[in-house]
């Protein structure tokens, strides 16, 4: 794995933190920003800066043996591409400028999916197979963006054509490309084989991952059947999930084994927040939770972050656990730790609140800055990660340099 493009990412991580932690100070004082422009900021730059890059170098390193000049290029490219979002998002939100630069990862996008279809190598069909579907809800996913236009010029922004195509965006990011794409790459690692399980795995993920879309239809659109159809989707999410730990289990430990033991740490976290994230949403098949999951934004925020930062970074942390990228020391365990301890207590704090707003029993005391407080442990553990990362590659350059 190149240290450099790896060093992108988390820089572009680290930002995105920084970002939501200013949102998270903005509720107290202003800022002199525009709130929802520095929402879809950082959003943009944690979806497409953090996970959608660390997923690219990722895939080309494991999966594109023949590693052409093609693929910086396209790296540099696409990095172009989300540093002109980090920099207009936050000034005029949705306008020439940052479409422009939307649109422009967007085509990148489509021709990283094609590079990597053609190209890529792997003797193991499970990977095969997560890997395509990966790419193929990645370009489903746009599908959404192409919608809001015409959705704006003959609906408004108010109308429910508009927030579904939002909707169907972020589903099929979140729960089809990011979340296929990381278990491709940890099924790669732990070299899961092909079986009957997984086949029925594959096949109930793919499924429930359609099926599930049902519910943000339904909050925009209310129907009897859009019910039924989410109910479904999360009897086989449940179902998919159990054949998941299935899989992993005969091959976990035995993967780490010969690994510090914080990459079983992580994989063990981010497996946890996977339950958790599929619990949630199995709570859903109740009519008034899924009501009120729509209705309260500590929820809709909670449950966001709970992807992204737990399932997804969770396991792209773990991911880049290698001896050739990090040194384990102190200030790695450390990082890790803040960082998780961060996720945690904001999650924490966001259910409670959530559930105090459902209630009607009022605020936390010092709600937000306490959420302010917590939410700066994660840029800070994402920092020691950083210089870790660094000090690996001038202590290389040392060594090289004297031997």
């Amino acid at each position: 794995m190149q240290k450099k493009l790896i060093l992108v990412c988390l820089i572009n991580f680290f930002i995105a933190a920084l970002m939501g932690l200013a949102l998270r100070f903005s509720v107290m004082e202003s800022i002199g920003l525009n709130y929802r422009f520095l929402t879809h900021a950082h959003s943009h730059v944690a979806m497409l800066g953090w996970v959608y890059l660390m997923l690219f170098t990722l895939i080309v390193h494991y999966f594109i043996p023949d590693k052409k000049p093609i693929y910086n290029r396209l790296f540099w490219l696409t990095e172009f591409a989300v540093v002109g979002m980090m920099l207009s998002f936050p000034i005029q939100g949705y306008a020439a400028i940052s479409i422009s630069f939307s649109t422009l990862h967007i085509f990148c996008s489509y021709y990283f999916a094609y590079l990597i279809w053609k190209n890529h190598q792997t003797k193991s069909v499970v990977t095969k197979k997560l890997l395509k579907a990966s790419l193929l809800l990645m370009v489903l996913s746009t599908l959404g963006v192409w919608c809001l236009g015409p959705a704006v010029s003959m609906l408004g922004q108010a109308s429910a054509f508009y927030q579904i195509a939002i909707q169907f965006f972020l589903h099929f990011q979140f729960n089809g490309w990011f979340l296929i794409a990381v278990i491709a790459v940890f099924f790669h690692l732990l070299k899961v084989k092909d079986s009957k399980l997984f086949k029925s795995f594959f096949r109930l993920l793919m499924a429930s991952t359609i099926l599930t879309f049902a519910l943000p239809i339904q909050w925009f659109a209310p129907h009897q059947t859009l019910l039924f159809i989410n109910t479904l989707g999360i009897f086989l999410q449940l179902v998919s999930l159990y054949l998941f730990l299935k899989l992993i289990k005969p091959t976990l430990l035995i993967h780490t084994r010969a690994q510090s033991k914080l990459v079983l740490y992580l994989y063990f976290f981010s497996v946890v927040c996977f339950i958790l994230k599929t619990l949630f949403q199995a709570l859903t098949i109740l009519p008034e939770f899924a009501l009120v999951v729509f209705e309260h934004r500590n929820f809709v925020i909670g449950f966001i972050h709970l992807m992204m930062l737990g399932i997804i970074s969770g396991f792209l942390f773990s991911f880049l656990l290698n001896p050739s990228l990090v040194r384990f020391t102190k200030s790695l365990y450390i990082g890790i730790f803040i960082f998780l301890l961060g996720f945690v207590l904001t999650e924490m704090l966001l259910l409670i609140q959530g559930c105090k707003f459902y209630f009607e029993t009022g605020m936390l005391t010092n709600y937000y800055q306490l959420l302010f407080l917590f939410s700066m442990l994660l840029p800070l553990g994402i920092l020691f990660i950083l210089i870790n990362i660094i000090k690996t590659k001038l202590h290389e350059n040392k060594t090289t340099k004297t031997s």
